[in-house]
């Protein structure tokens, strides 16, 4: 398996899980509807760890564009092959979204509710104001960077510490958990380009009945918010690694 094919299959796997789970919740005459935020959330830990696990030996488990430009711009990861991380990462999060639909078609039409349609696909805000939800999405992916390079230092993940390196998806999964819990009713919480735009697009091109728009105008903001604040916290990770003189 090549880096190409890890982070296309885990980006793909990755939303199978996590736009499944919305979907479980949101979709009438789903067993799960009205499961609620608690399953929500744990259904995308769920899918982070389990994603990370079956790609992270061959590809590190980026599976995020915000992931693979914030550790390229401190230097741990090749400018180079951002390009080929970030296409497999789209491709990947847009065939999952197509096989959530698959696996959900009666239920398309039963619920009426466009919008529910949507937050399968992508995220929206609870309260629409741009700026605000720039900055919750930029502080949810900083959280996330700063985190994941935190919990992979070698001082925690060894096996006398108590936790070998193989815990390192299952513990980024609990910091995915801990986030939507805890930052995600604003925006949903995206903090990932690819887990928002890969999936709008397969919205905007599925024949699903009754789907309304793709909004759009709100696509850029789960684009950029997690582009920038996975470059805050990889470079404050940076800065608080660095040896005082």
């Amino acid at each position: 398996m090549t880096p190409f094919t890890a982070e296309l299959i885990g980006t793909m796997l990755l939303i199978i899980l996590g736009d499944g789970v919305v979907a479980n919740v949101l979709l009438n005459k789903s067993k799960g509807q009205n499961g609620g935020w608690m399953v929500v959330s744990t259904g995308w830990a769920f899918a982070v760890a389990l994603a990370v696990y079956c790609v992270g030996s061959v590809s590190h488990g980026h599976l995020n564009p915000a992931v693979t430009i914030a550790l390229a711009s401190i230097g741990a990861f090749d400018w180079d092959l951002v390009p080929l991380y970030i296409t497999a990462q789209m491709c990947g999060a847009l065939i999952g979204s197509v096989v959530v639909w698959l696996a959900y078609l009666p239920h398309w039409a039963v619920t009426e509710d466009p919008a529910a349609k949507l937050g399968v696909f992508c995220t929206a805000p609870g309260i629409r104001d741009p700026k605000s939800n720039l900055l919750c999405e930029a502080i949810g992916t900083a959280v996330l960077l700063l985190g994941v390079l935190l919990i992979g230092r070698p001082g925690n993940l060894n096996a006398r510490a108590g936790w070998d390196t193989g815990f390192g998806p299952f513990l980024v999964g609990m910091l995915v958990w801990g986030i939507g819990l805890s930052l995600g009713g604003p925006t949903g919480y995206a903090i990932n380009p690819a887990r928002d735009l890969g999936p709008r697009i397969a919205h905007a091109i599925l024949p699903i009945a009754g789907k309304g728009g793709s909004d759009w105008s709100y696509a850029w903001i789960p684009v950029a918010g997690p582009i920038l604040g996975g470059l805050l916290g990889a470079h404050l990770f940076k800065m608080l690694m660095t040896p005082t003189p």
